[in-house]
């Protein structure tokens, strides 16, 4: 059995700093083919849609479409601020490789 993907409180807080909700939109992460090993994470301010798993916290949602979500299985959503800037990351057990930039990885 796939368990879902977990995030984080922090990820929560930034989404809540941003005022997704209010404008009705949810952090969105998905999963395509490509980037420079193999499948790329997608992250975006999106609406919700019918077949989505919403996860919800804070008042604030974060959506994974039915495809992407084998793909996210265990997978942790978080939300880091480094010297090299601020972004949405995601800690995927499934990957068996990732590129440095962190968006691209193989299974």
């Amino acid at each position: 059995m796939n368990l879902p993907p977990k995030v984080t409180p922090r990820a929560f807080e930034r989404l809540a700093e941003i005022g997704a909700a209010e404008e009705g939109k949810a952090l969105r992460i998905a999963v395509e083919g490509g980037g420079c090993s193999g499948f790329q994470y997608e992250i975006a301010l999106d609406a919700p849609a019918e077949d989505d798993l919403v996860l919800e916290g804070s008042g604030q949602k974060v959506v994974v479409d039915s495809v992407s979500l084998p793909f996210l299985a265990d997978a942790v959503i978080d939300f880091t601020e480094e010297l090299i800037g601020a972004r949405f990351t995601i800690e995927n057990p499934n990957a068996t490789a990732a590129c440095g930039c962190g968006t691209s990885f193989s299974m």
